[in-house]
């Protein structure tokens, strides 16, 4: 199994209290969005590890913090988009899709839970 990568998430569906298994999500680092890692849910619901072509979370991390920003040195904001329209369907949620974005600090890891309803969510920063 592969080691997780520096960011991961968790969604889990409120209406059944179960894993929100088959969510497509995409990570991507807000000062260049060109950049997008994709994942989908697992049958926990869980994401340990994010899928581009070239490129690799921990890298970009480490220089996405040491560009120009008022953010401290090593900062970066990141942003998980959780695709809830594809999930729940259009026509039964509020939400299509669910952004999180959020301060992430080089060398550090960051799990990002998503309670998720079709007329709500809620977040926080896990462990």
């Amino acid at each position: 199994m592969a080691e997780r990568d520096p960011i991961t998430c968790h969604a889990l569906d409120t209406t059944t209290g179960r894993p929100a298994a088959g969510i497509n999500v995409e990570l991507s680092l807000v000062s260049d969005e060109t950049i997008v890692f994709k994942a989908t849910t697992n049958s926990d619901g869980r994401i340990a590890n994010w899928h581009h072509e070239k490129e690799k979370v921990g890298k970009l991390i480490e220089s996405g913090g040491k560009k120009k920003s008022e953010l401290p040195l090593g900062s970066s904001v990141w942003k998980l988009r959780f695709e809830t329209g594809a999930y729940y369907g259009l026509e039964n949620t509020f939400f299509p899709f669910v952004e999180l974005n959020f301060v992430v600090k080089e060398g550090e890891h960051f799990h990002v839970p998503l309670l998720l309803g079709p007329f709500s969510y809620t977040t926080y920063r896990g462990s």
